[in-house]
């Protein structure tokens, strides 16, 4: 053992005993609509682990992308026992990270995440197998050893009501959040715990056993939100699902969790879009939200300022109304430090913004860019959205800058360190990425992040009272706030004239069928969110679309896939 080749300076963020078989991810993953949650394979498309079962192995990449429901696929693969044995990190990641705490914490379930320097996590990718102990990982047999060393929590300052909460003076619910925010504040690196006004939950979806799990476990211990708390989009239609055909026993946990959430103090806002609900958060101020395209807006678009919270922590900040200040909190955390300039071709519309977003992303999978070549357009805010929720399906980063638009690009997009060229050439490919498939069309989904009125008076106004294909579906998802202003202006009257289903409560990552149609199988959308996710979370060939397109699927069932005309080359 004692030549083994040495490696120092790992991190036991979670520390815990595992062995398994190595398995390198190239490329970062999000678990949410990338993972199975009943048995941990890889369904990701567009993942190059497409396939990979990842339960019971050690499993090694750059850091995690994506959903911050990730935290919740991976408790609920810990509690079913087909979880990875332990994750390992090139740098720093909060959403697995978080999940494997709370797993630790609340339910006894020990999966090891360590953290490595660049050359330890490239040596260690040569090898087979690995065993994780607290001090050390061994590999190959003991020809490899790398020490570890735990994360330090001595150097968290708390208030004098930080700690009453964390002793349990005020009740074991707030004392249990107390030591995760505590225990996720330390391997973050913040110095102390800062208040925020409000919280927006994402861990409300029903993914499975475990979410439902949590969130009766927290209400047993007597858990209350004691700031403003929204709620994400949930996985049914709270009042209807019954009537359209969900089995029981998928609505019923589904529901139960929902209710759970709302009896602890919850907002039944049930949107994943809350930055559409009346009075959003201001410049500069401190929220605690989850979901990440919300998180994504409202530090980039609003100037908020809020980390992006996995699921579970997102509650137990609202219990506590404290967070840690680490991340998208700071000023340092809200640099640029990478610069994407968009060769963007004249007459560009609506349909760039979700194939920007993606492949900024893609770019800029690990760290917050500015965006520059798009100071000449006008966006409106449902373009910023649908940039938001696209560059949140490929990036980890919790906001970006777009020169001449987002309110501190100028104050802190100035510090790239490279500069990535995006050419019209890359556009058309991502295109292509997103959008190959049939030409038949038997779903056109709308509303990934939820639509807004206008978005939905624009799917109206266009379709004109026509009647839909017979083969076809519409399905808009919306907030129930935007569904009432849009049954007041006589949109949703319009809009069901020409038999468009508009649902609520749900959204298109969380929706399942008979909601989704039973005879669906090549979906046209417009956003970039779902045309990632889709594939795997339906097992449908999903495609990204203009508006323009999915008018033409909805009154035809026919829309080929193809360049949208301001990105097709001319002639």
């Amino acid at each position: 053992m004692n030549s083994a080749a040495r490696h120092d300076n790992g991190i036991a963020v979670a520390p815990g005993d595992a062995a398994g078989p190595i398995i390198v991810l190239s490329e970062p993953l999000s678990f949410w609509g990338g993972v199975d949650p009943a048995t941990g394979v890889v369904i990701d498309v567009h993942h190059p682990s497409h396939g990979v079962s990842l339960a019971g192995a050690v499993v090694m990449m750059p850091s995690s992308r994506g959903s911050c429901s990730g935290s919740g696929v991976l408790l609920e693969l810990a509690l079913s026992g087909r979880s990875p044995a332990a994750l390992i990190f090139a740098g720093p990641e909060d959403t697995l990270t978080l999940g494997a705490i709370v797993a630790s914490e609340m339910f006894g379930r020990r999966i090891p995440v360590i953290r490595l320097p660049d050359e330890a996590f490239v040596t260690l990718s040569s090898a087979t197998d690995a065993t994780i102990a607290p001090d050390g990982i061994t590999a190959d047999g003991g020809r490899l050893r790398i020490s570890l060393g735990a994360t330090a929590h001595d150097d968290l300052q708390l208030s004098p009501a930080d700690h009453r909460m964390l002793a349990g003076a005020e009740g074991i619910a707030a004392r249990q959040a107390m030591r995760i925010i505590c225990a996720m504040a330390s391997q973050q690196g913040a110095s102390d715990l800062i208040d925020v006004t409000r919280v927006h939950v994402d861990g409300c979806i029903y993914a499975g056993p475990a979410n439902l799990i949590f969130a009766e476990k927290m209400e047993e211990l007597g858990a209350r939100a004691r700031v403003p708390t929204t709620m994400n989009a949930i996985s049914v239609d709270h009042a209807n699902w019954r009537r359209q055909g969900v089995a029981r026993n998928f609505g019923e946990p589904a529901t139960r969790l929902a209710d759970a959430y709302v009896r602890m103090g919850c907002q039944a806002s049930f949107t994943c879009a809350p930055y559409s609900l009346p009075d959003p958060p201001g410049f500069g101020e401190a929220i605690g939200w989850s979901e990440s395209n919300a998180v994504i807006f409202a530090n980039s678009v609003l100037g908020a300022r809020t980390a992006k919270h996995p699921d579970f922590l997102d509650f137990c900040i609202a219990v506590t109304g404290r967070a840690p200040r680490a991340g998208a909190f700071l000023d340092e955390g809200r640099r640029a430090r990478r610069a994407i300039r968009i060769d963007l071709p004249d007459g560009a519309d609506s349909s760039a913004w979700p194939l920007i977003g993606y492949l900024a992303g893609l770019a800029s999978p690990d760290r917050i860019p500015l965006i520059r070549g798009l100071s000449k357009t006008q966006p409106m805010p449902d373009d910023l959205k649908a940039l938001c929720a696209a560059f949140g399906t490929t990036s980890a980063a919790a906001m970006l800058h777009v020169e001449g638009i987002t309110p501190e690009a100028d104050s802190l997009g100035g510090a790239a360190e490279d500069e990535i060229l995006v050419t019209r050439e890359d556009l058309a490919a991502g295109w292509r990425k997103l959008s190959s498939g049939p030409s038949e069309v038997d779903l056109v989904a709308i509303g990934s992040p939820h639509a807004s009125l206008d978005e939905c008076r624009a799917v109206a106004e266009r379709l004109g009272g026509r009647p839909l294909a017979k083969t076809v579906s519409v399905i808009i998802t919306a907030g129930r706030e935007i569904i009432a202003a849009a049954e007041a202006d006589g949109t949703m009257t319009r809009l069901r004239e020409s038999g468009v289903d508009i649902i609520p409560d749900l959204c298109w990552c969380s929706i399942t069928r008979p909601v989704f149609p039973e005879q669906a199988k090549v979906v046209l959308t417009t956003s970039g969110k779902y045309a990632h996710y889709g594939p795997g979370l339906s097992g449908c060939t999903v495609r990204l679309g203009t508006l323009d397109d999915c008018i033409e699927a909805a009154l035809t069932g026919i829309a080929p896939a193809r360049l949208p005309a301001w990105l097709a080359e001319p002639g």
